[in-house]
Parts: C-alpha cells; structure tokens; sequence
C-alpha cells in the first residue's frame, strides 16, 4: 500500500515582533483585554520588500533540510496562501523558481485558513496515484498587506508567516505504514461573508472608491464565524475519528487552526481532551491563516512533542467557508 507520509517539517516568521500594545495605541485597547480575548500577546510582520514567496522559499528551505531531501528531489509544489505575491504568475512559481526545482509542477490553491489541508490533501491524491513520488506542500501568509489597522476586530488577530512539509511516497502493510491516513474536506459558500475582502477580484474592482473605502481590507464578523467554526471543526474532527476508528484517546498530539485562543479553548473542552495535547502557538505568532496549522506542526516537531508511530490529529477552518480534518501516523 502506498501512503503519504510527511519526512520533513519547516517555519518561518519574520523577524519584527509587534506587541498588543503597539496596535492598541492607536484603538485605545488595553493589552492585556486583547490578550485575554484573544489569546494572543503578539504576533510578526513582514517588512515592506517580503512578499509571500520570501516567506514559503525560507520555510522549504527548513523542512528539506529536516527532512534530509534534495530540492532536485521535489516533483510538484503546492502553495497555500490567501496573499499572494500577485494576481498571477502564481506565488508557487516563484517559489520554485527561487528553489531552483526547474520542470515540476507548481501552482497555487486558496481555501483560506483550510488551505494547508487541503492542499495535503491534492500531493496526498498525486502521491496515491502515482504521478509524484515526493513534493512540498507550503502555506504563506503575508495577512498584514489586508489588515485594516484601524479594525479593531481584525487588527490584533492576524499575523505573517510560512510553515511546509515534505512528503514522500512509502510502502509497506497497511497498519505499519506511516503517513497520512485521511483527509476530509468541506466548505459552505453561502457563509462567505463570515470573513471576506469585498473588492480587488472581478466581481468588485480595485477602484480608487473602492480603496478609498477600505474594501480591499478584511473583514470579519466575529461572534458568528467564532459559533460556527467550533460547531463543524468538532463535528469534522468527531466524524473522522469515527470513520477511521480511532479514539481521542488515541491522539498523541491535536494541532488545529490558530484562530484565537479562545477557539484553540472551547474545541478543547468540548472534545474533552488534556490541553496538554492540543498545540498552541497563537500567543507569540498570531493567527497566520493557512500557515498556522503546519507552524503548530513544525513547533511540535522540533520540541519533541510527536514521535514515531504518534497518531496525530490535524483540524482547521477559515473563510470560504471552508474546514477540513485530517489524521496522519508519525
């Protein structure tokens, strides 16, 4: 049996921290309220020169090294990511350019904060049907270039960043072999207002009114999008441990979305689970939308907190709407 598994993990954030109390100067907040709602005391900005593809070609770069490959090895690239470096060529062209993985495939996917699994989800299809062997899958956010700082709903939350993984065809019997057991996928465009960036695509142009009236930012409505992503991220994460027979038990680590804290708490305590389990970086990076999740991941990774033969469960949510849950044996 061939299985997906990941060899290889990497992230990267940039280098300028901006604290709760650098935004709030300007909104009157208190850091501490922020942090307290929010579960986040800071997150990293991008300076004006980083694009998204600076950001994923610095995270490839740590997951091959950790994964002991060759970037001549990679056969496809697929790059999550809701900021890219421009309308098009895709951002994951420039990333192989940049990597020097000449002739392979490359192209870039958007399902907002799901997009990292589901972009897992296509290299695991590739990898299963045997038209790749071995790929990067990477997800890069420069959310600062779309946060209105003057939107105290979204200005705390968003942070820059770039988590990837290698993954790699393997074989060998079906309960010894390591790797991506599944992946479910969903969405609901009809909540898309939830979270959205109403001008900058052809339905609602970037005109100087548009800009002018900050349309090209994002926005959010938060009470609502909070209520639904925990309500479907549990039934995601509930039904494919179901499906596969596996029980909470059973998960040595939970990493999910970093969304805000609050959410991170509340999916905790309904899947009564230890929060020892459930890996959270959302207090120092921010929600990094589609590269918070294989952040989480490379963080376990690197502090110890998965290991050979782990089963690991991987749940997330963002706009669209969109979620997914996946779970893969280390």
């Amino acid at each position: 049996m061939i299985r997906t598994r990941i060899i290889g993990t990497g992230s990267y954030l940039p280098d300028r921290v901006v604290p709760n109390g650098e935004l709030g100067a300007g909104l009157g907040t208190n850091p501490a309220k922020v942090l307290r709602l929010t579960g986040i005391s800071e997150r990293r900005r991008a300076t004006e020169s980083q694009a998204s593809s600076d950001l994923a070609v610095e995270a490839c770069r740590e997951a091959l090294t950790s994964g002991g490959a060759l970037a001549s090895s990679i056969e496809a690239i697929l790059v999550s990511t809701t900021s890219p470096d421009s309308a098009f060529p895709s951002t994951a062209c420039h990333v192989q350019h940049r990597l020097g993985c000449r002739g392979v495939a490359a192209f870039d996917l958007a399902a907002s904060c799901s997009g990292f699994l589901y972009g897992l989800s296509m290299a695991d299809a590739m990898i299963r049907s045997g038209q790749i062997k071995q790929c990067l899958v990477v997800s890069a956010e420069v959310k600062s270039s779309s946060v209105d700082p003057a939107d105290a709903d979204t200005a705390f939350l968003f942070g820059d960043g770039a988590g990837a993984v290698v993954v790699r065809a393997e074989s060998g019997p079906d309960q010894q072999t390591q790797g991506v057991l599944g992946i479910r996928l969903y969405a609901d465009g009809g909540r898309h207002n939830l979270i959205h960036i109403a001008a900058g695509g052809s339905r609602n142009r970037a005109t100087v009114a548009a800009i002018q009236a900050n349309e090209h930012k994002i926005r959010m409505e938060g009470g609502p999008l909070f209520r639904l992503a925990v309500r479907k991220l549990e039934q995601a994460i509930r039904d494919i441990l179901k499906e596969f027979g596996v029980g909470l038990d059973d998960i040595a680590q939970i990493l999910l979305h970093q969304a805000n804290g609050r959410i991170l708490s509340c999916l905790t305590e309904r899947l009564g689970v230890s929060a020892s389990k459930v890996c959270s970086v959302i207090e120092r990076y921010g929600n990094t939308s589609s590269a918070s999740l294989p952040i989480a991941l490379d963080h376990a990774v690197r502090n110890g907190n998965v290991h050979e033969g782990d089963v690991v469960l991987l749940g997330s949510f963002g706009g669209g709407i969109t979620w997914a849950a996946g779970l893969v044996k280390w």
